[in-house]
């Protein structure tokens, strides 16, 4: 069996695309897929680099000879490839066709793609990366159900720095139920308070304006002596936030009301 047949046979029996394997090697897939025609050669370097990612000999894998299972080579059962600033772990057990783990960091665009990725652009179930995507999403920029990130986005949570989902919670927060320094949404919580329907805070501006500086269509304004605006010392009480947002909105979830009200003695 020539060179190009192994290298072949070798990186479909560990489930590698050419452009996963390219990225492996950190050469362009057009290099492998030459590779594998027999057009052209490896530099030694990337030899040994492949003898150890499918832990064969190197003898065995230039040679016209069967190939050699290298038994002292520590990353070929299970895939572990460390490579100056790369590091790549794909698990061998998949579900629904991805790896149960896929874990691809180091310089430039390293991609993970499993149930469990990590990666400096990771998608998955749950997701950890510079750029995550996923149903837990944790990273710099972060897109999924549950958001956590410098910027995260969440269909139903967002936690981060600047985040936007269904229920947010950050320095700068958008959403259906937000708290944050700057809080904007239909019913918010924050120094900077504005909302469609309920606005709580130091400055509140929505329909109903609950906090020290206020403008409303219904209004509860602090008048303690406090320097800033506290809520739960402040002589607002639950049983009027309560109040107001029923009359204003009886049809508001009663979880949303416990939540505003809760805020406050």
């Amino acid at each position: 069996m020539k060179f190009y047949e192994k290298l072949r046979k070798l990186r479909k029996e560990k489930g590698l695309s050419q452009e996963e394997f390219a990225e492996m090697l950190n050469v362009s897939r057009q290099s492998v897929s030459k590779w594998e025609s027999g057009q052209s050669y490896p530099e030694t370097d990337k030899l040994i680099t492949i003898s150890e990612i499918f832990g064969v000999t190197l003898d065995s894998l230039i040679k016209d000879a069967e190939l050699e299972n290298d038994n002292n080579n520590s990353i070929s059962s299970p895939f572990w490839l460390t490579r100056g600033s790369v590091y790549e772990h794909k698990s061998k057990k998949t579900l629904f066709g991805l790896p149960l783990v896929h874990i691809n960091v180091g310089r430039g665009v390293k991609k993970a793609k499993g149930i469990i990725a990590i990666g400096n652009i990771a998608t998955g179930v749950i997701s950890i990366g510079l750029i995550a995507k996923g149903g837990v999403a944790i990273g710099l920029l972060s897109i999924g159900l549950f958001a956590i990130g410098t910027l995260s986005l969440g269909l139903l949570l967002a936690l981060g720095a600047i985040s936007i989902g269904t229920i947010s919670i950050g320095a700068i927060a958008i959403g259906i139920l937000t708290l944050g320094a700057i809080s904007i949404g239909m019913f918010s919580v924050g120094a900077l308070s504005i909302a469609s329907h309920v606005a709580v805070g130091d400055h509140a501006y929505g329909h109903i304006a609950i906090g020290r500086v206020v403008s409303g269509t219904r209004t509860l304004v602090d008048t303690s002596a406090r320097p800033y605006f506290s809520s739960l010392s402040s002589n607002i009480s639950a049983y009027e936030v309560r109040q107001v947002i029923l009359e204003e909105f009886p049809g508001t979830w009663n979880r949303i009301v416990n939540f505003i009200s809760s805020c406050f003695r």
